[in-house]
């Protein structure tokens, strides 16, 4: 026991502040790789084959990520340094439309993007300051498993901003879903939404769930979740970091502004 309250005196205060203050590993993390030159003469197939899951695209000369489809393994930014990059910090990671991962934005996608902010913000307005989640694995490889699981520990404490697991969907306000999609999983993860009392919130958290990364195509997965649920927020990454979840989290709740800006 004397040795845990050494350690504390030791360390002091671990838990960030985020995102009441600003925390230089929240700013520094590494997300999906993005276009630093989104106006190539490259013959098309150069760039669109670096990509193992078809996430690049080049239309009428303008190169294209789908960060929704990005599993950052860094094979265009390590071969194309000139034309890819990473993509540093949460904000952004997550939208409130699919076709927002796609960077640059698709002309026309901003009416969309601010119908469902509207929507989101019209259901979050009942939620107040304790909100349940109730996490699915639909066809996880169990890596976002372990950013979730970092969210409960001291350095990020979940609990401190009123956020809280349950094991119950009766319970739960937001339905966070994990996984390509499993076709075993369609069942029950339908079940789950049903079960949840409204307003309600799903967010596909991670690469796989927005679009089912390599297994794409697969014959068994549905190529992401929402095809299964409705889903109301996209988070990109391979996985998306404990950061990069509680942002999409608060998001949710109408605590932040997809921009970053606290919203209340």
């Amino acid at each position: 026991m004397s040795i845990w309250v050494l350690r504390g005196l030791r360390d002091g205060v671990v838990t960030t502040r985020w995102p009441a203050k600003p925390d230089p590993y929240a700013d520094a993390w590494r997300g999906p790789a993005r276009p630093v030159d989104a106006s190539r003469s490259d013959p098309a197939a150069d760039l669109t084959d670096l990509c193992p899951t078809g996430a690049i695209t080049v239309t009428g000369g303008t190169v294209r990520v789908d960060q929704g489809r990005c599993i950052l393994c860094g094979r265009c930014v390590a071969e194309r340094p000139g034309v890819f990059a990473w993509s540093q910090g949460v904000t952004g990671a997550a939208a409130l439309v699919r076709e927002q991962l796609v960077i640059p934005e698709l002309p026309g996608s901003g009416a969309a993007v601010a119908a469902a902010r509207a929507r989101l913000a019209e259901r979050t307005r009942a939620l107040r300051r304790s909100v349940h989640i109730r996490h699915v694995d639909a066809g996880s490889d169990g890596s976002e498993e372990w950013e979730i699981q970092a969210l409960l520990g001291p350095v990020y404490d979940l609990h401190r901003l009123g956020v809280f697991v349950t094991a119950s969907p009766r319970h739960a306000d937001v339905l966070l879903v994990t996984g390509a999609g499993a076709l075993g999983m369609s069942g029950p993860l339908r079940t789950t939404y049903d079960a949840m009392p409204g307003p309600k919130v799903v967010i596909a958290a991670g690469t796989d769930a927005v679009s089912g990364g390599l297994l794409a195509g697969g014959a068994a997965v549905t190529g992401g979740v929402g095809t299964t649920v409705p889903v109301d927020i996209w988070l990109a990454g391979s996985p998306p970091g404990p950061f990069g979840i509680l942002n999409a989290l608060l998001i949710a709740v109408g605590y932040l502004a997809p921009d970053g800006k606290r919203s209340r």
